[in-house]
């Protein structure tokens, strides 16, 4: 009878055959090897330093082994940053190779930290935070700026118009030497690792910011106040003043008492100055400064300094076709108009025909009136009868004076 055909109900079935050979412990190793984690290539782990010695740092990850911070790092690592380096702190670190050709775990403290900074970096740019940080060098192009362990870049296009008009040459050492060690706002506007290009602008993050100083200052500014500043622009109407986040505008008259032709007779760009709040705006945005107001008027003073038939000495200064208008010696601030028709006695067409700009020449003041700010001279004047006996008690008046000063 074939023993295939025999019943089975109710008869054990055979136990698992066992391999008695297998090692028990090894049989363990295998069951837990699932409970490691095993590190992948780039990625950041946590771990705690297990051994420190000159060569060697190991790192306990959590893997089934520790990993090793390779001999070039350790090689590259200053004897302050080594020292840093104890048994239980902990640290992150880079996975470079998760198993070499000996089985080891290469791990870099130096790329985990630069890797934080790349993440941190791309977060900036998604966020548009602005940041703050060192100018560290420069090039021909732009800024370089140090972010953490990340070298960021500012050409000169994204650079603030401010810091952009103070230069003092047309090479990188002129541009930009002198703003080494400064401190800029920017923003992260590119960032590309595999070409190891971190891009930022000044300029973006200095719009919003000018935005918000702006109106603090709009709010906090009084009509009266003085406050110090920096010309940070120049155009044919006026000077514009950076208050610390917002600018003003000094009108060009409001430059000088005397008259200006241009901003740059005045001021440059850079100049540190004080200036006087003119008027403030606040619908409009706008700043209204001036320089002249902080000086005394030399209008104020001039009809104790000199009277109609006082002849005085100046410089001619600017030919219209209406007359000539002279700076008064040693009042640069005093500008007055000799009309055409007191040039000469004889009828000219043009002051031309008379004078000259930059001519010295001697003027008899024949009109005052300091609120208008009007200085009437005439030089066809000087010579005229009119005021003969005046010239002549002023000329004794200056005689006595100059016996009395060789007497003593």
């Amino acid at each position: 009878m074939n023993d295939n055909s025999a019943p089975t109900e109710g008869l054990n079935t055979m136990p698992p055959v066992v391999d008695e050979l297998a090692d028990p412990l090894e049989a363990d190793w295998f069951s837990d090897e699932a409970d490691f984690n095993v590190p992948v290539r780039g990625t950041i782990r946590n771990g705690t330093i297990a051994s420190v010695s000159r060569g060697e740092i190991l790192i306990d990850i959590g893997a089934k082994s520790e990993g090793v911070i390779a001999s070039r790092e350790m090689e590259s690592m200053s004897r302050e940053a080594r020292s840093r380096l104890s048994v239980g702190d902990e640290v992150e670190v880079y996975v470079v190779n998760p198993e070499d050709r000996d089985g080891n775990i290469i791990l870099s403290i130096a790329r985990a930290e630069e890797e934080i900074d790349w993440r941190w970096a791309e977060s900036l740019l998604e966020s548009q935070e602005v940041l703050e940080g060192e100018i560290s060098g420069y090039n021909k192009g732009g800024l370089l700026v140090q972010m953490r362990r990340v070298r960021g870049f500012v050409p000169a296009s994204q650079l603030d118009n401010i810091r952009r008009d103070i230069r003092y040459g047309s090479s990188p050492d002129e541009r930009w030497a002198h703003m080494v060690g400064e401190q800029i706002q920017a923003k992260v506007i590119e960032v590309d690792r595999s070409r190891n290009r971190l891009i930022l602008s000044e300029r973006a993050a200095m719009k919003e910011w000018r935005e918000a100083q702006k109106d603090r200052l709009l709010e906090e500014l009084q009509e009266g106040e003085v406050r110090d500043g920096r010309v940070i622009n120049l155009a044919d109407f006026g000077a514009f003043v950076d208050l610390g986040g917002a600018d003003g505008l000094v009108h060009l008259s409001e430059l000088s008492w005397k008259r200006v032709a241009h901003p740059r007779e005045v001021v440059n760009v850079g100049d540190e100055v004080k200036v006087y709040v003119l008027n403030v705006d606040r619908e409009r945005r706008r700043i209204g400064l001036s320089l002249k107001r902080l000086e005394p008027d030399p209008w104020m003073t001039i009809e104790q300094t000199f009277q109609v038939g006082t002849l005085v000495e100046g410089t001619v200064t600017k030919l219209t076709k209406f007359g000539a208008f002279a700076r008064l010696t040693g009042l640069d601030d005093i500008e007055g108009l000799i009309h055409i028709s007191e040039l000469s006695e004889e009828h000219i067409e043009h002051p031309s025909e008379v004078v000259s700009e930059g001519q010295m020449v001697t003027m008899r003041v024949i009109r005052i009136e300091a609120q208008r700010r009007r200085l009437g001279l005439s030089i066809k004047r000087v010579d005229s009868d009119e005021y003969a006996d005046a010239d002549w008690s002023d000329a004794a008046v200056s005689d006595t004076w100059s016996s009395d000063e060789e007497s003593e």
